[in-house]
């Protein structure tokens, strides 16, 4: 007979291109944070020190499209060190609000935001900032996607659900928790 073991699982979670609603909508977990903590470590997110996304991640939540760069490096980063990923809300799903700017040429977008409602200085940024894709993409246009959770922002106990099962590796049907939208 072997012993069970209390290996802690991994968590992450990811901030791409969103308003962080859905991560506003994770820390309304209020006391599901106590049950989650007691069955994994957050190793990577915005509110956890870790620069560079770590190896071995059992489950990581990514909010936000992929609009930049940066973000396509990143998400596929992410998939490789991740065994099951989540897309979290509506960005994550169909690039939602970060889609918004589709309709705009990005050479418009930036002449717009660095010239026109420049008060100083009108020029482009060349440092710091990453280049923009010519499309805001949902985030399964990069990378294989394990479960959507809907939703703008999904709920607090639609997370807590889903997070509670995917540490369990189940894949959870949220058809009962949320919708897009809500």
């Amino acid at each position: 007979m072997t012993e069970p073991t209390n290996e802690r699982k991994r968590l992450a979670t990811v901030w791409l291109d969103g308003c962080s609603g859905c991560h506003m909508s994770l820390l309304d977990l209020d006391e599901s944070l106590i049950a989650v903590a007691k069955v994994a470590d957050v190793v990577y997110g915005p509110l956890v020190d870790a620069k560079e996304f770590p190896e071995n991640v059992d489950v990581t939540l990514v909010e936000g499209g992929v609009s930049s760069d940066e973000d396509v490096e990143k998400i596929q980063t992410v998939r490789r060190r991740t065994k099951l990923l989540a897309g979290l809300g509506d960005c994550a799903v169909t690039a939602n609000v970060s889609g918004l700017r589709n309709q705009f040429p990005v050479d418009g977008i930036f002449e717009r935001v660095y010239g026109e409602n420049a008060d100083a200085t009108k020029q482009e940024p060349v440092q710091g900032v990453p280049r923009l894709e010519v499309w805001s993409k949902p985030i399964h246009a990069y990378v294989d996607v394990d479960l959507w959770i809907p939703g703008c922002p999904p709920s607090a106990s639609t997370i807590a659900h889903a997070v509670m099962e995917l540490l369990q590796g189940r894949i959870p049907d949220l058809s009962e928790h949320t919708r897009f939208g809500a």
